[in-house]
């Protein structure tokens, strides 16, 4: 961590190296958040943590900048948890084991949470100066955004004063974001008989591994293995060929993360076990050779295990596999209006065997409610036919682009006056929280921007120290051009 906090700018490092020391997956924050709060009173600022957990910190203006609109910077305080299948660690007591690499942090075996930790601790450091100059500030400091955007549905109207929102979650330098995707989670549930494990058997774990994963919105048109479907097309090729039976499948930890690693776990007849194999051996070859370019470390592996009481009846399995088999995954719709930036996406996040049933928990994303819609109306058509259910929970709206917007244009015009060129603007394929924030306040003036953060949510996330520095400037140039209130 020593090495982190000597990098430019030591503030913001700093900041960054105490994020990581102390652990904040999504719904564990409170230990960052006392840590926060505890530091922000101690240097005399207002802390008011709502219902919900959010922390909104106000700062007043520096001398001469009184009379500026009051800008509100917001990021949220928990991180994806994600770890290689090898590496020992619990993300709600063990910190993130940050380091240098070149010019890039890294983290060891797990997600850095740069997502968002970089935003966090630039606002935290802004607070803490005594040297930038700024007008009346205001930090909001949102949980669960992760995890289900708790923090900002609980967002409520006359909580900030500001006029204008700087929303730090954004991930490439060089591009300035004005609109996002919303979202809704869509979770099947398949009903689960069960039926003793037949004889002459022998029970096996298919896993497969080694796959990049990532962000479910920002990597999804990126073509890499989703570890669920794959599983899922193995068995729709070879489970009634090699009479496989199924005592569970589980695959992928978060809905919002492409699932990296998966498991069946199956029974085959002793005499067809050499075949068992053979098939799992050509299909590794088939994934590497058509996922070469993008998924380099696949890896399908067959480990005997001992034999289960119970598999699924055949009638399950057959509803289990071809739902599967046959959920859309991956780009559904490229924009129209926004070259090469995906408008409607679906993501297979997470499957989980439990005793009465099997869930299949997906996230949908659009830049349109209408593409949204229509991803719905197919899971439940999908649904219908296979005898699953279905439910939708946790609708978001995107944000809306505003090309007029004014902050927007302070933000282009900064970025071109310091780096004498323009910067891109653009629309994520993400839930950024503007959208759940343009509810309570209809009128706040938004933007967002940050450093460049390469495969969050998943292990070999990176935070680019240049950018870094680069986003700071930024931040700080912008904080000091917001115009007087009217």
């Amino acid at each position: 961590m020593s090495a982190l906090s000597s990098l430019y700018p030591q503030p913001l490092w700093q900041w960054f190296a105490q994020i990581c020391a102390i652990p904040h997956p999504s719904k564990h924050e409170q230990a960052l958040s006392l840590h926060i709060q505890h530091w922000a009173r101690d240097k005399g600022l207002t802390v008011v943590e709502d219902k919900v957990g959010n922390l909104i910190i106000k700062k007043p203006a520096t001398p001469g900048f009184e009379k500026r609109k009051v800008v509100v910077i917001q990021a949220h305080l928990d991180m994806v948890p994600q770890k290689n299948a090898d590496k020992v660690h619990d993300f709600a007591t063990d910190p993130i084991e940050a380091y240098v690499d070149g010019d890039w942090v890294k983290a060891r075996g797990t997600t850095l949470g740069a997502d968002n930790g970089i935003g966090m601790a630039s606002a935290l450091a802004i607070l803490g100066s005594d040297d930038i100059q700024h007008g009346p500030l205001e930090v909001l400091l949102t949980v669960d955004e992760e995890a289900g955007m708790t923090g900002a549905f609980g967002v409520e109207s006359g909580m900030l004063d500001a006029e204008i929102l700087i929303n730090t979650d954004s991930e490439q330098e060089g591009e300035i974001y004005m609109g996002c995707a919303g979202g809704v989670d869509a979770e099947f549930t398949v009903p689960v008989q069960w039926q003793a494990a037949a004889t002459g058997v022998i029970a096996v774990d298919l896993s497969l591994t080694g796959l990049k994963g990532g962000h479910s919105g920002v990597n999804i048109h990126l073509g890499r293995g989703n570890a669920n479907k794959l599983l899922a097309r193995f068995l729709a090729d070879h489970a009634v060929g090699l009479e496989l039976a199924i005592a569970g499948f589980n695959g992928g930890s978060l809905r919002n993360a492409i699932p990296r690693e998966a498991t069946v776990s199956l029974t085959v007849p002793a005499a067809k076990l050499s075949q068992l194999q053979q098939a799992v051996a050509e299909f590794e070859a088939l994934l590497q050779f058509e996922l070469a370019a993008v998924e380099p470390a696949l890896k399908l592996s067959l480990a005997e295990v001992v034999t289960p009481i119970q598999v699924l009846t055949a009638a399950t399995q057959h509803t289990l596999i071809h739902l599967l088999n046959l959920c859309p995954n991956g780009v559904m719709r490229m924009s129209d209006e926004v070259a090469g930036v995906t408008e409607t996406s679906l993501n297979m996040g997470v499957i989980s065997t439990k005793d009465q049933s099997i869930s299949v928990l997906c996230l949908i994303r659009s830049l349109i409610d209408s593409g949204r819609e229509q991803v719905e109306s197919m899971l439940t058509s999908l649904a219908q036919l296979s005898g699953a259910a279905v439910k939708f929970s946790g609708a978001y709206p995107g944000w809306k682009p505003n090309p007029d917007s004014a902050v927007m244009a302070i933000v282009r015009n900064t970025y071109q006056d310091i780096y004498h060129k323009e910067p891109v603007i653009m629309v994520i394929h993400a839930g950024l929280e503007c959208g759940l924030f343009k509810k309570p306040y209809p009128d706040m003036d938004m933007v967002s921007i940050g450093p460049t953060i390469r495969f969050p949510h998943g292990p070999d996330e990176m935070v680019n120290i240049t950018t870094v520095g680069q986003y700071w400037e930024l931040l700080l140039a912008v904080l000091e051009r917001i115009p007087e209130r009217a």
